[in-house]
């Protein structure tokens, strides 16, 4: 197993419809090793354990202890969360969708942005690559997505650190999961429109959102990431780490099959490479955040 996990999808081609899916993740327990720490400790620890948008990770857990001390929260680096963002849209919509859909990625284009987003021309070649790269790659990609679309935008989970608390807490059995897209073509979409406004974010210095709620030693922190909201969870008992928990977006997409099955309810499948690449699509339109394996079998 990786050491961010594993997913595995399961599923039957029968009467041309992908059918009986089941979806099973794997975490390895990273926060047990939190347990029994001073907050700031865990703090350090966590962008060095969860590298996948780090700063992300830091924000959301600095957040969460905080809250939890009754402290307030640390000024962070916007410009830092930003890029980081647009980092993994980049890599998503440049690279890994045009390969789903048989084109050729724009890796040159994507390498090229990597070297200047740390230096003082960022924004510039951020705005460039979206201008003459990103804006006419993605139209070749949406004339591939054969899918149900609408145009009406999928709206994203918002920040909910109050709904998080009372769920830790207990005093609510109902996980603050958001609605899924409802097509592939539509969540596609969606991460283009994150990334406009993402850029326009980054041009007009605009905070990145965070959220917390908490005290009385239980804290919550949250951060926007490119695959959705983060959430931080600690409970601090004189001045130790006794429970801690982090829900990644990919956890929550892929705690069940039901935001797969959301995506391809309905699509009939003419061969079984076509239902394979329609679940790999699928799979990605929710982007996991680890290695993940698909298995199709006929009925």
């Amino acid at each position: 197993m990786n050491s961010a996990g594993l997913l595995s999808v399961h599923a039957l081609l029968q009467n041309g419809q992908c059918t009986e899916l089941a979806v099973r993740l794997k975490r390895p327990p990273v926060t047990q090793l939190f347990f029994g720490q001073v907050p700031e400790a865990v703090v350090k620890a966590v962008p060095y354990l969860y590298t996948l948008c780090a700063q992300a990770q830091r924000a959301a857990a600095q957040a969460a202890c905080a809250a939890a001390m009754g402290e307030p929260r640390r000024a962070v680096d916007d410009t830092a969360l930003w890029v980081e963002m647009l980092h993994e849209d980049f890599w998503r919509l440049l690279l890994d969708w045009p390969k789903a859909l048989g084109l050729e990625p724009a890796q040159d284009a994507f390498i090229a942005w990597r070297a200047a987003r740390q230096g003082d021309n960022c924004l510039a070649a951020t705005q460039k690559l979206w201008r003459e790269t990103l804006q006419e790659l993605a139209e070749k990609c949406l004339e591939k997505l054969v899918d149900r679309d609408s145009l009406l935008p999928h709206v994203a989970t918002p920040l909910n650190a109050e709904a998080w608390l009372a769920y830790w807490q207990g005093r609510s059995d109902q996980v603050p999961r958001g609605e899924p897209p409802q097509s592939v073509k539509i969540a596609y979409r969606a991460r283009l429109a994150e990334v406009a406004a993402a850029i326009k974010a980054l041009a007009g210095a605009t905070p990145y959102p965070i959220a917390a709620a908490g005290g009385d030693g239980w804290g919550i922190g949250q951060s926007a990431t490119a695959r959705g909201v983060l959430t931080h969870a600690v409970h601090v008992v004189d001045g130790l780490v006794a429970r801690y928990r982090v829900w990644a977006p990919t956890d929550l997409h892929f705690a069940d099959h039901s935001a797969l099955t959301a995506l391809l309810a309905g699509r009939e499948f003419l061969s079984k490479n076509e239902a394979l690449e329609a679940l790999d699509q699928a799979i990605l339109a929710l982007d996991p955040c680890l290695p993940y394996s698909v298995e199709l079998n006929d009925a």
